[in-house]
């Protein structure tokens, strides 16, 4: 028998269903940086992040035990959006938006890391981030949240399009807006990038 490690998605999945526990740990593991990733962005807040995380994960047990899960999409896009959904779903209950900083006030690329040696590269990059993460702030929530799933979840536009329950030319549209509306911003404002 292969090694739970190198098995495909939709086979943990099956084993998950049929009583192999561990290989809903592989799954978890294999997508946890880009699933929790997705859903920070989205609250901006870590502690909330990490409990709309395991919020998602019992879902998804629910929804496998039950055998509701449906192969059309990859397990990682369907489980991003479960996340997102839920993330809608909290800030219809505080009928509030997030904000870019973190409850002990830190930007949310203070918490990304660097492959980059050179600490001066590292200051460079993370200043960068931060200007560019202030425009995006200022972007229209429809624009925000396609930038934010696209660069920095690394979906798709048709994973972004089946999540979002919206057109794949929806989704390019409102991405190209999006940069649009930024190259604006920094002419405008004369950021240096």
């Amino acid at each position: 028998m292969k090694s739970l490690f190198t098995l495909p998605d939709q086979q943990l999945v099956t084993l998950f269903i049929d009583g192999e526990s561990q290989a809903l740990d592989v799954l978890v593991n294999r997508h946890k940086v880009r699933i929790y990733t997705s859903i920070y962005l989205l609250v901006k807040d870590k502690y909330l992040a990490e409990d709309i995380f395991q919020e998602l994960f019992i879902k998804i047990i629910e929804t496998l035990k039950a055998g509701k899960y449906k192969e059309e999409n990859k397990f990682v896009v369907w489980a991003i959006r479960i996340g997102h959904n839920l993330c809608v779903d909290h800030f219809r209950k505080i009928k509030g938006k997030p904000s870019i900083k973190t409850i002990d006030g830190k930007d949310i690329f203070e918490v990304l890391r660097f492959n980059d040696s050179n600490a001066e590269e590292i200051m460079i990059k993370r200043q960068s981030h931060d200007r560019i993460m202030k425009l995006v702030e200022q972007l229209p929530e429809e624009q925000r949240e396609i930038i934010i799933l696209r660069h920095f979840a690394d979906l798709k536009f048709r994973e972004i399009s089946l999540m979002l329950n919206c057109s794949v030319n929806t989704a390019l549209g409102r991405m190209r807006y999006a940069l649009l509306n930024l190259r604006k911003m920094i002419e405008e404002q004369r950021v240096a990038i």
